[in-house]
C-alpha cells in the first residue's frame, strides 16, 4: 500500500511539472498577434543598448524553454521527478529575464494549483513588459533646425514650448555590433549646423503666455545671460508675443529690454536673427519704442540687402523697416538705401515686393524725401510691373507709388529741375520717358474693377 501511495505522488508531480512547464511555453511563445505584450514598434524605438539586452533576454528566454522541454522528457522516460523540483525549474526560468523583481517568483502559499502558478506567470511578465516599454521613452534632442509649434496673430509666432524632434536615431540594428559588447553613448554623433542642446529644457513660462513686469524681467535676465540658441529662440518669441500688447510695450522698455533684444542682431544664426526683428517690429508700434530702436535701424537695413534673396529673415528686417518709416522721424536714416530698395523690388518674389512697396510708399507719402527718393537709379525693368499679368495686389500698390511720386513732383516743383536727373533715375522713368504712362493707360481695360478705378483716378491727375 505505501508503494502503490508513493507511486501516485510521483505520478502527480510529473503532472504538475509538465503543466507548468507548458504554461511557460504558451504563456511566452504561443501567445496570439493581439495578445503581444510589446511590437516591432516599440523595439525600434529603442536605443542601441536596449537592443542588446532585448538580445540576451531573448537568448536566455530560448535557454529556458529548452530546458524545459528536456525536463519533460527525462521526467516521463527514465527520472520522474517530484513537485519540489518543478517548482524550482519555473522559478529558474522566470530568475533568468531581467528587469523582474524578486517578489513576482514567490510561489502562493495558499490555494496552489495551476491556475495560480498561471496567474503568477503572467504578472510576472506583464511586470517585465511594463519596464521594457519605460526603456522606450526617450527624450529628443535640438538640434540646427529648430522648429516651434506656430500660432499667434503677430509675425512673432507662438505655440507651445516643446521642441519638435527632428533628428533620426543614429544607431541602427543592423550596425555588425558584437552581442556581448554594449556601446557607450558618448560615441553616438549627430549633424548639427548650430549648438547641440540634450535633454529638456524647461523654460518657466509657456510661450503665449501674458506675464507681468516680474515675469517679464527674468525673461530679460535669461536671454542676456545666455548663449544657448534654443534658449534664445524661445526667450526672443515669448518677448515678442508680449510685445504685441501696448501695457507690455511699456513694460519691456522700461526694464531695457530693447537694447538686450537688439544685441542678438549680430548673431550669425538666422533663426535667432528672424525672431530678434519680430520681436523689435511688435515693439516699434509704440512711438516711445522707435526712439529706442532707431539705434539700430541701419544696422537692419544692411542686414536686410546682404541676407539671403526671400529668406524669413529678408521679410522679419523689411516689416521692421516698414514699421519704423510710417512716420516721417526717422526716414532720412535709410535714404543711402534707395538704389537698394529698387534692386530688391525688381528681383525679389511676390511676397517680397509687396513688402518693399509698402516700405517705398512710406517714403512717397514724405514730400521733404522726393528729391532723393526720384534721384537714384534703378533698373529700367522696373517698368514690367505695370503689365496687367500682376495680381491686383501688386497693381495697387505700384500705381500708389507712381500717385504719390508724380504729385510730390508738381508740389516741389522739381518739373521745371528736369536736367538734374540722369537717364537712369527714377525721374526719368517715371516722368519724361512717357512709357510709364502708356502702361498705365493700357490698364484701363483691366478687369479687375479695383484696379480699373485706381488706373482712371491716376490718369486723372496727370
Amino acid at each position: 500500500m505505501g508503494r502503490t501511495r508513493e507511486a501516485g505522488c510521483v505520478a502527480a508531480g510529473m503532472v504538475i511539472g509538465a503543466g507548468a512547464c507548458y504554461c511557460v511555453y504558451r504563456l511566452t511563445w504561443k501567445k496570439d498577434e493581439d495578445e503581444k505584450i510589446w511590437d516591432d514598434d516599440d523595439y525600434n524605438e529603442n536605443d542601441e543598448d536596449d537592443v542588446d539586452d532585448d538580445k540576451s533576454s531573448d537568448t536566455t528566454k530560448m535557454e529556458t524553454e529548452k530546458g524545459a522541454k528536456i525536463n519533460v522528457v527525462v521526467g516521463g522516460r527514465a527520472k520522474p521527478q517530484d513537485d519540489s523540483k518543478a517548482k524550482a525549474q519555473v522559478g529558474s526560468g522566470l530568475k533568468s529575464s531581467p528587469g523582474v523583481k524578486k517578489e513576482a517568483h514567490v510561489e502562493p502559499q495558499s490555494g496552489g494549483g495551476l491556475e495560480a502558478k498561471a496567474k503568477a506567470l503572467f504578472s510576472t511578465l506583464k511586470e517585465q513588459a511594463s519596464v521594457k516599454g519605460g526603456r522606450c521613452n526617450r527624450v529628443g534632442t535640438i538640434s540646427g533646425n529648430r522648429t516651434l509649434a506656430p500660432s499667434l496673430p503677430c509675425p512673432g509666432g507662438r505655440g507651445s514650448c516643446n521642441p519638435t524632434r527632428n533628428g533620426a536615431r543614429t544607431g541602427s540594428r543592423g550596425r555588425g555590433k558584437s552581442k556581448g559588447k554594449a556601446r557607450s553613448k558618448s560615441t553616438k554623433t549627430q549633424a548639427a549646423s548650430w549648438p547641440v542642446r540634450k535633454g529638456k529644457f524647461n523654460f518657466p513660462y509657456k510661450i503665449d503666455d501674458i506675464l507681468s513686469a516680474p515675469d517679464l524681467q527674468k525673461v530679460l535676465n535669461i536671454l542676456e545671460r545666455t548663449n544657448d540658441p534654443f534658449i534664445q529662440e524661445v526667450a526672443l518669441v515669448t518677448l515678442g508675443n508680449n510685445a504685441a500688447y501696448s501695457f507690455n510695450q511699456n513694460a519691456i522698455r522700461e526694464l531695457g529690454g530693447v537694447p538686450i533684444i537688439a544685441k542678438l542682431i549680430k548673431t550669425k544664426d538666422p533663426i535667432i536673427r528672424e525672431k530678434t526683428y519680430n520681436a523689435l517690429n511688435n515693439l516699434s508700434v509704440n512711438a516711445e519704442n522707435q526712439g529706442k530702436i532707431k539705434t539700430y535701424i541701419s544696422q537692419v537695413c544692411d542686414d536686410t540687402m546682404i541676407c539671403r534673396l526671400d529668406s524669413a529673415v529678408q521679410m522679419a528686417g523689411l516689416r521692421l523697416l516698414t514699421n519704423m518709416t510710417v512716420t516721417n522721424h526717422y526716414q532720412h536714416l535709410l535714404s543711402y538705401s534707395f538704389p537698394d530698395f529698387f534692386a530688391l523690388l525688381f528681383l525679389g518674389n511676390h511676397f517680397t515686393k509687396i513688402q518693399i512697396m509698402k516700405l517705398i510708399i512710406n517714403f512717397t507719402e514724405n514730400p521733404a524725401m522726393t528729391r532723393e527718393l526720384v534721384s537714384c537709379k534703378v533698373p529700367s525693368e522696373l517698368i514690367s510691373l505695370f503689365n496687367k499679368e500682376w495680381d491686383r495686389e501688386i497693381l495697387l500698390n505700384i500705381l500708389t507709388l507712381f500717385e504719390n511720386i508724380n504729385d510730390n513732383i508738381k508740389s516741389e516743383g522739381l518739373a521745371s529741375s528736369r536736367k538734374e536727373f540722369s537717364r537712369s533715375s527714377l525721374f526719368f522713368l517715371f516722368k519724361e520717358s512717357g512709357v510709364c504712362v502708356k502702361k498705365i493707360k493700357a490698364l484701363a481695360n483691366h478687369n479687375d474693377l479695383v484696379v480699373k478705378v485706381k488706373v482712371l483716378k491716376v490718369l486723372t491727375k496727370l
